[in-house]
């Protein structure tokens, strides 16, 4: 027989106790995470929230004894039903792993298999764990799809990791999770790169897999939103060690550590603030752009066409910032593209002060591309890993046949610009935390002198103490050398704090533009209103005396 309800509500499903995990020799501290306790118990969601490096994902790692080789369990207990499992030989561990603690991963595509099938993927947990036959397993697999709300589930099945969105691959990863009901869902910044919409969907399917199966999880987030949401208690990281814990009502509702409230005044907020006033002239200025990607079927039969940008028009005033906002598949990184020319518009205008950018041919786009220059979303993945920083930011300059010592003296300048150390220059992308890998790739962009500056989700991925960093940066430098913005992101509050004008995509059309105050006031369009009304944390107000002065 088992526990009781009530038993079972109040026994504890995880404990760490005294936990430390050691770094390698020349980190710069002895331990990621050190002295770390807390609890789970059945049905419980724990929020533990922090800055990048104060050790949160790997004290997940040492729960599902997935840390890097250069790191190990120093001491502590990791007790999960009471068995310990810092102790556990690694064979015990893989028959834990997946079939009672399940865990979500940061980022699906680097977790993903690239050359398997997202249904073989699934599957492959069924057969590792389980006596089911080849059709069972196939029926699970769907099933399971179909549970975390993803559309045409048999497609998905059928598809690799790099033929489905960010949103889709999440949602795959979710059903990898919980295919065998786990009693402890780890969940590593499961929402952080999901548009407002599906990371409601997310937090839904947590909450209604609790509901179902009385399972605990362990959220790792950064979002203070999702942390109103979903969180019971909430353990707060900084430089490895929890420095404040309890329920989210106190935590959030009356902080008492210096830190949490230093990370609670980093939370953009929901309100924008007044208009800016705006020059008259346009920077940039698109008439019904549109492109289209085409799919080949089998032996160029039941060929595809997908109008990622359907007839997009909107107008830059210079100095200004544009937001570009929408779900995930909507359009927003394909438009930003075509804006730089990446990708070649099929239709429509691109003005780029008074110039037909559009229609300029390879040779003389290469001599003006320097007045648009893009940010991506991912730094490490456009950053090249074999090249040292200096080298990356002089790379622009050295093209144009500026000489190298020039190039070099103006990078170790632009690495001033954007708050990094110029004495850092010589070491590789990897060497950097992400927040600063950002900022290397600001700096790359800015080192042409642009005078529109196209960043597509250069936050997303960061907490909220960097964002808040980077935000001001470029307010700053916005301020400082007149570039226009044009900000792709799924994050309204930031949109928000830093955007004059925001406009939303719908399926590759703007279904709705204009001030940002002016819209986030009083949304005419039902798409609008949804993005809006799907905004986590809405209902929770940080305390006035912790909130952000002249967040930018």
């Amino acid at each position: 027989m088992g526990l009781p309800v009530s038993a079972e509500r109040d026994a504890t499903l995880l404990q760490l106790d005294d936990l430390a995990v050691s770094l390698p020799p020349g980190a710069d501290r002895a331990f990621a995470a050190e002295c770390v306790s807390l609890n789970v118990k059945p049905g419980e969601v724990v929020c533990v929230v922090g800055e990048s490096g104060s050790g949160k994902s790997m004290t997940a790692s040492a729960v599902m004894r997935l840390l890097p080789p250069s790191t190990s369990i120093a001491r502590g207990r990791v007790l999960f039903e009471g068995q310990d499992l810092a102790s556990l030989p690694e064979n015990a561990m893989r028959r834990i792993r997946g079939a009672r603690i399940g865990m979500i991963f940061q980022d699906p595509m680097t977790t993903l298999n690239p050359i398997k099938r997202i249904g073989r993927q699934i599957a492959e947990v069924f057969e590792l764990h389980t006596d089911l036959g080849r059709e069972q397993i196939g029926a699970r697999v769907l099933a399971l799809l179909e549970s975390v709300h993803i559309r045409d589930p048999e497609r998905v099945m059928r598809s690799y990791p790099h033929q489905i969105s960010g949103g889709q691959r999440q949602r795959a990863m979710i059903a990898m999770a919980l295919a065998l009901k786990p009693r402890l869902l780890i969940a590593d910044e499961p929402t952080t790169a999901l548009d407002v919409t599906t990371q409601a969907q997310i937090l839904a399917l947590i909450r209604e897999l609790q509901a179902r199966t009385g399972t605990g999880v362990l959220f790792i987030t950064h979002d203070f939103g999702v942390v109103a949401d979903i969180a019971d208690r909430v353990a707060v990281m900084q430089s490895g060690r929890i420095v404040e814990q309890g329920t989210a009502q106190q935590v959030l509702g009356a902080p008492k550590h210096p830190y949490t409230r230093r990370l609670i005044a980093a939370v953009p907020k929901l309100i924008a603030p007044p208009p800016r006033p705006q020059a008259q002239d346009k920077v940039l200025v698109l008439d019904k752009v549109s492109k289209a990607y085409a799919s080949p079927g089998l032996f160029g039969f039941g060929k595809r066409h997908t109008l990622a940008v359907n007839e997009v028009s909107l107008e830059l005033p210079r100095g200004a910032t544009i937001g570009i906002v929408g779900e995930s598949g909507s359009g927003k990184s394909t438009l930003a593209r075509c804006i730089v020319r990446l990708l070649e518009p099929d239709a429509g205008k691109i003005w780029l002060d008074g110039i037909d950018y559009g229609a300029l041919k390879p040779r003389e786009l290469r001599k003006r591309s320097k007045a648009m220059q893009m940010v991506f979303q991912d730094p490490f993945a456009s950053l090249n890993p074999r090249r040292r920083a200096r080298d990356l930011v002089a790379q622009g300059l050295l093209e144009l046949g500026v000489s190298r010592g020039t190039a070099y003296a103006r990078a170790a300048e632009l690495f001033t610009m954007v708050g990094l150390d110029p004495a850092a220059l010589e070491r590789y992308p990897h060497e950097f935390s992400g927040g600063q890998r950002q900022r290397i790739g600001l700096a790359r962009a800015l080192a042409l002198e642009p005078k529109v500056l196209v960043a597509d989700e250069p936050v997303s991925a960061l907490d909220v103490i960097v964002q808040a960093q980077v935000l001001d940066l470029l307010a700053e430098l916005r301020q400082r050398l007149g570039i226009s913005l044009v900000f792709i992101t799924h994050d309204l509050r930031v949109t928000a704090q830093i955007c004059d004008f925001v406009a939303v995509m719908q399926n590759g059309r703007i279904v709705e533009q204009g001030p940002t105050a002016s819209v986030f006031a009083g949304p005419e369009h039902s798409y609008t209103q949804l993005l809006l009304g799907s905004i986590p944390g809405q209902r929770w107000v940080a305390p006035s005396a912790y909130v952000a002065v002249g967040n930018a």
